[in-house]
């Protein structure tokens, strides 16, 4: 296989991931920004993008059913393919939560959480660009250690969260739906997570 069919497997990680970027940043913006009114247009924006970067994800596995030779293996071309694509299916999901559950206010602590979110996805983002480079990179031992510290502040903000909701609100519907958002939000970051823990088992596999 060429180089350049070689490299197209990373090119179609980092695209993919930059749809993740868009997405996180587009929910925070319908979060921060909130309006009950136009949420169904910024559902259609953020389906657009989970629509572009389900294209790419196929486009991908077409090249790789055909392919004689891989950069690295198929298994962990499709698993980086398949979790880079739950992150931006699972920050739609984040939207839609808020939207069918009526959701007319956003708590600040949420907010809070989507910064994480967003943080963590460049850090995802910057991981895939130094992916293809895996051997010689000095740099991507720090975005999984990063990755991996957001989500740990995921899981305490969160956690924060959840016992605040319990705590002051009384509302038990309301409880309900931001329980929904909350693990959604969380969920986010948890796959990142897995795109960094698949990236480090790669490199290992070919150290």
């Amino acid at each position: 296989m060429s180089k350049k069919q070689d490299s197209y497997y990373f090119e179609n990680f980092i695209a993919c991931a930059d749809y993740s970027c868009q997405a996180a940043n587009l929910l925070k913006d319908a979060m921060s920004r909130f309006d009950e009114v136009s949420l169904a247009q910024k559902l259609d924006e953020i389906h657009q993008l989970e629509h572009k970067a389900d294209i790419k994800k196929h486009e991908l596995l077409d090249i790789l059913v055909k392919a004689f030779i891989t950069p690295i293996e198929r298994e962990d071309i499709i698993q980086v393919s398949e979790n880079l694509d739950d992150m931006i299916d699972q920050i739609e999901d984040v939207l839609i939560k808020i939207y069918y559950n009526c959701i007319s206010n956003i708590r600040p602590d949420a907010l809070e959480l989507a910064d994480v979110l967003i943080r963590c996805c460049q850090e995802v983002h910057n991981l895939m660009k130094e992916f293809a480079d895996f051997k010689r990179s000095k740099r991507i031992h720090d975005h999984i250690v990063r990755i991996n510290t957001l989500e740990e502040e995921a899981d305490k903000r969160f956690i924060a969260c959840m016992y605040q909701l319990h705590n002051s609100c009384k509302d038990p519907l309301e409880v309900i739906a931001w329980r929904e958002i909350y693990m959604y939000l969380e969920k986010c970051v948890d796959t990142c997570e897995h795109v960094a823990d698949i990236v480090e088992s790669t490199i290992m596999k070919n150290s």
